[in-house]
C-alpha cells in the first residue's frame, strides 16, 4: 500500500490533476458559500466540483466540456426528487434504488454516460448527507451552478492543461452481450439488489447515515466487471476506510472545526484523492473517509461514534455488494479475464498483418494504431486479472498462472512495438522470410484463441535469425512468447514454435 502512494507519475500527469483539483474545488466551495452565506452551500459546492473534475473523462476538451454542462440536466431532477421524498422513507427509499439502476446502465454510453450516471446518484446522496430541506433548494441549485461554473473557468481555461497534450489513447470498447448478458445491463441489477441489501442493512445501523452504506455499493461497482473485482474492490474499499477513520481519530476529532486547520487538511485530502486514484483504490478511499470526517467537524457534528459507524456502513454496503454478485447474474474473473486476453491476441494479430503489410510496401498498412490498441487492452487484462494476482489470492496455482500470462502478453507488446518501428523504417527490409513469419503469427494466435483442442501446423522459424534483420528478430520473439503462452492458457504443452 506505501509503494503505491509513491508509485511513479510520467510527466507529473497525477500531480498536476491534484494541483488543479485543489485550486478547482478550493475556488468553487469559497464562491458557492459566499454567495450563499452558508457552510453548507460551501460543502455542496465543492462536492458538485469534485465529481465534475474527477468523473467527467472524455477523450477530448470539447467532450468534457459538454459532458460537465450536462451534469445539471440530470442532477437537478434528482436533487429535488431526493429533497422531496427526505421524510417519505418507503418512496425516498425506492427512488434511491431507481436512480442507482438506471445510473449504472447509463455506462453503456461510454464515459459520458458514467459521469452522468454517477452525478445522479451523487446529487441523491448529497440530499442525505446534507439533510437538505425543500427551503433549501434555491440555494442547493444555485450553489451546483456557481461551483460548476467556477471549477469548468479552472480546468477549461485557466489550466487546461491536456490542450497540450497528444490525443489520448482510446479505451477498448466493453465486452459484447445481449440483454442481461450486457455488461451494463448485468450490473445494473448486481447495483440494485446490493443497494437495496446495503439499505436495509444501513438502516438497521442508523436511520440517518444509512446512505453510506449505498454510497459504498456505488463506488465499488464503477470500473469492475467480474465478481472477483468486485470483490477485492470491497475488500480495499473496507481497508482504506479503517484506515481513514484511525486516522480521523487522530486528526479530524481534534481540530475541533478550527477553519483554517480544516479548510488545510480538506485541500490535502481533495489532493490526496487525485493523486492517488490512478494508482491505489484503498488510498484514495482513506483520503475520502478523513475529508468526509473533516467535513463533518465543520459541520460540527464529529466524533468517534460517527466514524466507526462509517466504518461499519461501509462493511455493510461491501457485503451487500459481495452477495450481489456472488448470487445475482454472477460472471466469474475466468470468464471475463478470458475475453479480454482474447481481444489482446486478435490484436497481436491484426498487428502483425499490418506490419507484413507495411514490409511489403503497402502504404496503408500501418501497424502503430493497433499498437495502440493493444496497449489499451493489455491494461484491461490486468485489471481483470488483478484479483487472481492479489497478495491475498489462496489460489497459488491460478496466481502463477495469471502472472505467467501476463509476463507473456507483456513480451508480446514489446515485440510488436519494435515490429512497428521496423515497419515504420522506409529503409527497413522487405524480405519473404518476413512476410512468412508474420504468416506463422497469425497463425499461432488463432491456435490460442481457438476453441478446444485444435492444433495448427506451423512452418519453421529459424532459431537464431539473422541479426542483420531486426524485423526477424522480433518476430521470433513474438513467436516464442506466443508458444509459450500456450500451458497457461490452455493448460496444454506445445513445441515451441520459434523452436521448430
Amino acid at each position: 500500500m506505501i509503494r503505491k502512494l509513491v508509485a511513479p507519475d510520467p510527466g507529473l500527469a497525477r500531480l498536476r490533476s491534484a494541483a488543479r483539483a485543489v485550486l478547482g474545488i478550493g475556488l468553487a466551495a469559497t464562491v458557492s458559500g459566499t454567495a450563499g452565506q452558508s457552510l453548507t452551500m460551501a460543502v455542496a459546492g465543492g462536492l458538485a466540483a469534485l465529481l465534475a473534475l474527477f468523473t467527467v473523462t472524455d477523450a477530448t476538451v470539447r467532450g468534457q466540456a459538454l459532458t460537465t454542462a450536462l451534469l445539471p440536466a440530470v442532477g437537478f431532477p434528482v436533487l429535488v426528487l431526493a429533497v422531496l421524498l427526505h421524510d417519505r422513507p418507503l418512496p425516498r427509499d425506492l427512488a434511491f434504488l431507481a436512480v442507482v439502476g438506471l445510473g449504472v446502465y447509463a455506462r453503456r454510453w461510454g464515459p459520458r454516460g458514467n459521469a452522468l450516471g454517477i452525478f445522479a446518484f451523487m446529487s441523491f446522496f448529497l440530499a442525505q448527507f446534507l439533510h437538505a430541506v425543500p427551503a433549501q433548494l434555491p440555494q442547493l441549485g444555485a450553489a451546483v451552478v456557481l461551483a460548476l461554473l467556477t471549477s469548468s473557468a479552472v480546468r477549461f481555461g485557466l489550466w487546461c492543461y491536456e490542450r497540450r497534450l497528444p490525443a489520448p489513447r482510446p479505451a477498448p470498447a466493453p465486452l459484447g452481450g445481449r440483454g442481461l448478458a450486457r455488461p451494463t445491463t448485468r450490473q445494473a441489477v448486481q447495483a440494485t439488489a446490493a443497494s437495496a441489501l446495503a439499505l436495509a442493512a444501513g438502516q438497521a445501523l442508523s436511520d440517518e447515515r444509512w446512505y453510506w452504506a449505498v454510497g459504498t455499493v456505488w463506488w465499488i461497482f464503477v470500473n469492475t466487471a467480474s465478481r472477483g473485482e468486485t470483490l477485492v474492490r470491497g475488500f480495499r474499499r473496507v481497508l482504506g476506510t479503517a484506515a481513514g477513520v484511525v486516522a480521523g481519530l487522530g486528526v479530524a476529532i481534534p481540530l475541533h472545526g478550527d477553519p483554517v486547520a480544516a479548510a488545510v487538511l480538506v485541500a490535502l485530502c481533495v489532493g490526496g484523492i487525485f493523486y492517488v486514484a490512478a494508482v491505489s483504490y484503498s488510498w484514495m478511499i482513506f483520503f475520502v473517509t478523513v475529508l468526509v470526517g473533516v467535513l463533518y467537524g465543520m459541520l460540527g457534528t464529529v466524533d468517534a461514534g460517527l466514524l466507526a459507524l462509517r466504518l461499519a456502513e461501509t462493511l455493510a454496503g461491501a457485503v451487500g455488494a459481495a452477495l450481489a454478485v456472488l448470487l445475482v447474474l454472477p460472471v466469474t474473473t475466468h470468464a471475463t479475464t478470458d475475453a479480454w486476453v482474447r481481444r489482446a491476441l486478435r490484436c497481436v494479430h491484426l498487428c502483425a498483418v499490418e506490419a507484413a503489410g507495411r514490409l511489403a510496401g503497402s502504404p496503408d498498412a500501418d501497424p502503430a494504431p493497433r499498437v495502440a490498441e493493444l496497449e489499451a487492452l493489455l491494461e484491461r487484462v490486468r485489471v481483470s486479472v488483478a484479483p487472481l494476482v492479489h497478495p491475498l489470492s489462496p489460489l497459488g496455482h491460478r496466481k502463477a498462472r495469471a502472472r505467467r500470462v501476463l509476463d507473456l502478453l507483456d513480451a508480446c507488446a514489446h515485440e510488436v512495438r519494435g515490429l512497428a518501428a521496423v515497419a515504420a523504417d522506409p529503409e527497413g527490409s522487405r524480405t519473404d522470410r518476413l512476410t512468412v513469419a508474420c504468416v506463422r503469427v497469425e497463425a499461432a494466435v488463432q491456435a490460442l484463441i481457438a476453441d478446444g483442442a485444435t492444433r495448427a501446423v506451423l512452418p519453421r522459424s529459424p532459431a537464431h535469425p539473422p541479426a542483420d534483420e531486426p524485423a526477424l528478430t522480433h518476430l521470433h520473439g513474438l513467436e516464442r512468447a506466443l508458444a509459450e503462452l500456450a500451458e497457461p492458457l490452455r493448460g496444454t504443452r506445445r513445441p515451441a514454435l520459434a523452436a521448430r
